[in-house]
């Protein structure tokens, strides 16, 4: 019996390894190996890490978390997840179930791109989905949002106002707009193309929008804020309560609505946000708090045993 399984070997779960091993909690960390940052060149903002790449970055944790004696790691992947506070049952590849008291979900979101040939290829290296991860680099460039929805367009107005003067808005097809969004975008010299994409081709620098018809644009960078899903399915499958943009509901100390579960980075928000971070450095603090949260009530848990002994 662990004292808590961890689920998920990013950075959300790395640090809340590091927090329970420090405290000499029995942790096993599981990592099915596939992070969600994985084509990205660099970590941004992340104080000291600014450009470090993903892979190091992860590497480095798992060195560090090898002093730790009460901490185990391994690369296997998760395939069930059952039970309840002080039983839960986790089962890996191949069969072998582990027990822990507790949970700490950070299994993280998988973008999905839409399927356009060339542009999931693309994801994380000349097509970006987070103007606050990548935008600086893209200070200057020539800019291109694919975009359907509000939210996906009116991101043009904010990489026109923050990054790069000559953005173009790419829909993909006729989709209804508000006129008050068309407006505004007009008003910030942002034309929206509603041609179909048929591909995207280049690199980054030289990226080419391939639209129905046969014209091609030539764009630097191109932001697509792709929709998304759970990495896993153990929030659910375990009765925590769901938003509707399918991230996890958590609480300010990272617990989910299911006694002796945590979920932590980009897969869970509180419910008064509007969107779930997917920065590395908030993955990394949601990790620390639910450790942190997590040891006290394993801590006080231990007190009222040892009363009713």
């Amino acid at each position: 019996m662990f004292d808590v399984v961890v689920i998920g070997g990013g950075a959300a779960g790395l640090s809340a390894a590091q927090v329970l091993g420090r405290q000499r909690r029995s942790v096993l960390v599981v990592d099915g190996g596939e992070p969600r940052n994985a084509p990205s060149d660099g970590v941004h903002m992340f104080l000291s890490r600014d450009g470090f790449p993903p892979a190091d970055l992860l590497a480095t944790g798992r060195e560090e978390l090898a002093g730790y004696e009460t901490v185990r790691l391994e690369q296997t992947r998760v395939v069930a997840v059952s039970g309840a506070l002080d039983d839960f049952r986790v089962e890996l590849a191949g069969g072998r179930v582990e027990r822990a008291r507790r949970l700490v979900l950070a299994t993280g979101q998988v973008d999905e791109p839409w399927e356009i040939p060339g542009l999931a290829e693309r994801f994380g290296r000349s097509v970006f989905h987070c103007p606050f991860c990548h935008g600086y680099e893209t200070s200057g460039k020539t800019l291109a949002v694919l975009g359907r929805d509000v939210p996906q367009v009116m991101l043009g107005l904010y990489v026109a106002d923050r990054f790069g003067k000559d953005v173009v808005v790419l829909t993909d097809g006729p989709h209804e707009l508000p006129p008050e969004v068309l407006a505004r975008l007009d008003q910030a010299g942002i034309p929206v193309r509603t041609d179909r994409v048929e591909r995207v081709g280049g690199e980054l620098g030289a990226v080419e929008i391939h639209l129905e018809g046969g014209e091609v644009v030539q764009r630097e960078a191109v932001f697509h804020r792709a929709p998304t899903r759970q990495g896993a399915p153990f929030a659910a499958d375990l009765g925590c309560e769901i938003l509707p943009d399918g991230c996890v509901r958590v609480d300010e100390f990272q617990a989910t609505t299911v006694a002796g579960v945590s979920a932590a980075g980009d897969m869970a928000r509180l419910a008064v946000l509007p969107d779930a971070l997917t920065l590395v450095s908030q993955a990394a603090a949601d990790g620390v708090r639910a450790a942190v949260w997590l040891e006290q009530g394993l801590f006080r848990a231990g007190l009222a045993a040892a009363e009713q002994a």
